[in-house]
């Protein structure tokens, strides 16, 4: 099954126990992808939380974070990767909290939203099932806890115009030479963001500044956030799509909705595995922590852990 990306081999590396701790790379969901799909835990922490170098050339979208089988691992490692650095001027000045020590602090009494579905995303039933029940333990932990219908702004077209831009930018000047041994899926994505203009680009950049607009509002009554990681359990490897979605040639976006908004609005976000599906794929939930409460989402997934422990399952190697 595909292990999803970009931060695949992490995913499985985790998975697999090579290691307890990995490093991934999340620009619109690629640390939380494959902590979805893999069953591991994965934090993309708040924008500029940990330094990154050489910057990515992706809008102040992409964060760097830890992805584990435990969240002590997790705390563990971000408590070294945090902190200001001149290399990257985007950086946080703050110096990282004590998120190892304040990590078993519990999360009674906060204020817990949930949506399985944002208002508008679809998802499969299976995957919504699950993600209805790990919420019951935040009940049980102390929290106050609603379901929600936020009213988010659109943010599918402004992806594919954002991402595609990009990779246009980045790799257009390769496909003279080398088009023919570049991934065709690459490639599509490349010419699709050729067709957008100057003036699409800039407008969907003030777009995707307004975002945080309509997100804000949530934020300013709830603590968290709780949806699922991913619309879908992982599918066959080799596919970009599950079968019974729709198909495009480089598009995977409909799927990871629920990851890429924060990548927008820069909050700390984290998927942690919340059970099995019938065919025994993990299902991930996602934690959404209010802008730089890093220690706050990462107190919540040691908490939900606690309840519903998930390290000690190994993949099933035939």
């Amino acid at each position: 099954m595909t292990t999803g990306g970009s931060s695949a081999g992490a995913g499985a590396a985790a998975a697999a126990g090579l290691g307890p701790i990995h490093q991934g790379s999340d620009g619109a969901g690629s640390i939380r992808i494959p902590s979805g799909f893999c069953g591991i835990y994965g934090l993309k922490p708040s924008f500029g939380r940990v330094p990154m170098w050489p910057t990515s050339n992706n809008d102040y979208a992409s964060h760097l974070g830890p992805m584990t089988r435990t969240v002590a691992d997790a705390a563990l490692m971000l408590s070294v990767m945090a902190g200001p650095d001149d290399w990257d001027r985007t950086s946080l000045e703050a110096a990282p909290d004590d998120y190892v020590g304040k990590l078993d602090a519990g999360i009674k009494g906060l204020k817990v939203a949930f949506s399985t579905h944002l208002g508008r995303f679809p998802v499969d039933a299976e995957v919504a099932a699950v993600v209805k029940q790990a919420v019951r333990a935040f009940e049980d932990l102390g929290c106050v806890v609603e379901e929600v219908k936020p009213t988010f702004a659109d943010s599918h077209d402004l992806i594919r115009c954002l991402w595609s831009a990009h990779e246009a930018g980045n790799y257009a000047q390769y496909l003279g030479e080398w088009r023919n041994r570049m991934d065709p899926g690459l490639v599509a994505c490349i010419e699709d963001g050729q067709h957008y203009s100057m003036v699409d680009y800039v407008e969907a950049r003030g777009e995707k500044l307004a975002y945080w607009d309509s997100v804000r509002p949530l934020f300013e009554k709830f603590d968290l956030l709780l949806t699922p990681t991913l619309s879908v359990a992982a599918f066959p490897v080799g596919r970009l799509n599950p079968a019974h979605w729709p198909q495009h040639p480089w598009d995977w976006i409909r799927w990871a909705s629920f990851s890429y908004p924060f990548n927008f609005t820069g909050q700390p976000a984290a998927s942690v595995p919340a059970g099995f599906t019938s065919a025994g794929l993990p299902v991930g939930l996602q934690i959404v922590g209010r802008r730089f409460a890093d220690l706050t989402v990462l107190q919540a997934s040691a908490a939900f852990e606690a309840a519903r422990p998930w390290a000690q399952r190994q993949p099933m190697l035939n």
